[in-house]
């Protein structure tokens, strides 16, 4: 970490706590940075500086992206109560505490981004900054264009509208009544495709999160993963700055 940071943040980051959490022992006096006790919490701190914490020296993560391939059958955590496979589960040799930015469902595979900086986290998924995820949807039915104009304006579903997708069918099997669709949406409400297909009378048969903004799955296989390129997320920061 080069520029200066908010204490709180750091100790986050670090996975001392959470963040309320961290500023909860700053406020208490358990944490000393270059041996002197700090109770402010609008103090911060950079990456030479030393933190302890009840003592004990926390470590300074670097900034981390990741993108990864989730296979199906995956959750997009990095724990599971009925101890299923997670995402981190596939991650080695990182020293950092990654997580998933967003999630993609159980059974849906695809891009999905892990990271430990909280606030490219935020901007990934805020809704104010509409960056576009596309997914393919193999679904039980042909697609009617009265159908397909629906969801290009912003079909209701039952808890909200959502916003107009672009959609484009690219394959149909009118023997089999099933079809291959393309769609782009900006927001990220739980099984929002699956929801937005059923209300159309139309059920998802599979899933795959194919794009992320300007990233793709290119040179990747399910269950592998790869660095972003400082290029990529400067991008993907600038392309939410221009929203």
């Amino acid at each position: 970490m080069t520029k200066q940071e908010r204490l709180q943040k750091v100790m986050a980051n670090a996975g001392v706590a959470s963040r309320r959490k961290s500023e909860e022992l700053i406020q208490q006096g358990s944490v000393e940075v270059n041996g002197e006790v700090v109770k402010e919490l609008g103090f911060k701190v950079s990456g030479g500086d030393k933190i302890k914490v009840d003592g004990k020296l926390i470590h300074q993560q670097e900034k981390r992206y990741l993108l990864f391939y989730k296979p199906r059958g995956v959750i997009s955590s990095v724990k599971d109560e009925k101890d299923r496979s997670v995402v981190t589960d596939y991650i080695k040799d990182i020293n950092e505490r990654l997580y998933p930015v967003g999630r993609l469902d159980y059974d849906t595979s695809g891009l999905l981004i892990l990271t430990n900086d909280g606030d490219f986290a935020n901007k990934m998924m805020h809704p104010r900054y509409k960056v576009n995820k596309t997914y393919i949807a193999k679904i039980n039915a042909i697609p009617k264009k009265e159908d397909i104009a629906k969801l290009e304006k912003g079909i209701k579903l039952k808890k909200y509208k959502a916003a107009p997708a672009r959609v484009k069918v690219l394959s149909e099997d009118r023997l089999k009544n099933k079809a291959i669709v393309r769609v782009t949406i900006h927001e990220g409400h739980n099984h929002q495709v699956k929801d937005m297909f059923d209300a159309i009378g139309a059920k998802v048969d599979k899933l795959s999160r194919e794009k992320y903004d300007f990233l793709t799955l290119d040179g990747l296989n399910s269950g592998e993963y790869r660095d972003l390129s400082n290029t990529e997320v400067n991008l993907l920061l600038k392309n939410t700055k221009n929203l």
